[in-house]
């Protein structure tokens, strides 16, 4: 499968820091490998409904046919490296990356998509702007992308870390510019949950 990364921009600001982040790390990609970039602003999904215990309707779902859904879907699937790109936003992801999140557990449930088996040794990654100094407010965000790239299992290149209140003030943290320059040259082993046995 050729190389592809999707970023997948989950930030309530346009062009904010952490966007700009992710971008200065994505100049660093060879030119043959593609990139895709999806603003969940520009394509919300609504909001989740776990229906997997509901005896009113099919145990299986159907596969989403259009709209933002089935992009987003065929979007992910299409991806070799997927890259969450969410500000710090109480501790966690955004909330419409929550959300895209959540459609993962109904893909799982539409059988003829595969979604687990399709995902399982591709690579998830993150990127992050947050405005504390002290990164260690961003480990509930680590741990979410973390366990979630456990679960299938995929790869887990980490997250990309930076500093920005104000627009364009990433820009200012030369230690996360520098890391953006390698960010993604690493080789990231399969993620595993601490509990589990080597």
């Amino acid at each position: 499968m050729t190389r592809s990364f999707l970023f997948v921009v989950g930030s309530a600001r346009p062009d904010g820091n952490t966007e700009i982040l992710a971008r200065k790390a994505a100049e660093q990609l060879p030119t043959d490998i593609g990139q895709r970039w999806i603003n969940l602003a520009e394509h919300p999904l609504p909001d989740f409904a776990d229906l997997r215990h509901d005896d009113t309707v099919p145990r299986a779902r159907p596969r989403p046919e259009g709209g933002h859904e089935a992009l987003l879907l065929d979007a992910t699937l299409e991806a070799t490296d997927i890259v969450i790109v969410s500000p710090l936003y109480w501790y966690s992801v955004s909330a419409t990356v929550k959300r895209y999140l959540d459609y993962w557990d109904a893909w799982l449930e539409t059988p003829e998509i595969g979604f687990k088996e399709a995902l399982k040794g591709r690579t998830l990654w993150g990127v992050t702007a947050l405005a504390h100094r002290e990164e260690e407010v961003a480990e509930p965000l680590i741990g979410t992308l973390h366990h979630t790239a456990a679960f299938f299992p995929m790869r887990f290149g980490g997250v990309l870390l930076g500093n920005g209140t104000r627009p364009g003030q990433v820009l200012d943290d030369t230690e996360a510019l520098a890391r953006a320059k390698t960010f993604f040259a690493q080789e990231p082993p399969l993620a595993r949950f601490p509990y589990d046995k080597a």
